[in-house]
């Protein structure tokens, strides 16, 4: 997980490296910010955060946690598919203006 800043020109082109190395790297965007990465043993694990140090950005916070397999297969992934009563209001007249 991470969180970068992207005020300036400069920051938004560390983070588009940092996220390009990620994927580059393997990773798989679970959300925005958020990339997993699956490894054959805990061994490399340090081999990746050697990898990551030394890709990260100057300025952010770069979050690593470490999920055994059984771990990442119970987790939960809510989707909401029902639609809110509100969005299926009607607006009402709608008025077009053409110059």
């Amino acid at each position: 997980m991470f969180d970068l800043p992207t005020g300036s020109r400069a920051e938004r082109r560390s983070y588009a490296a940092f996220r390009k190395f990620l994927i580059a790297d393997g990773y798989h965007m679970e959300q925005f910010s958020i990339y997993s990465r699956i490894l054959l043993s805990r061994d490399s694990k340090e081999t990746h955060l050697k990898r990551l140090k030394a890709n990260m950005p100057g300025s952010g916070a770069v979050t690593v946690l470490t999920l055994t397999e059984k771990q990442y297969e119970s987790r939960d992934i809510l989707i909401q598919t029902r639609k809110n009563a509100a969005d299926n209001l009607d607006p009402g007249p709608q008025l077009t203006l053409a110059f």
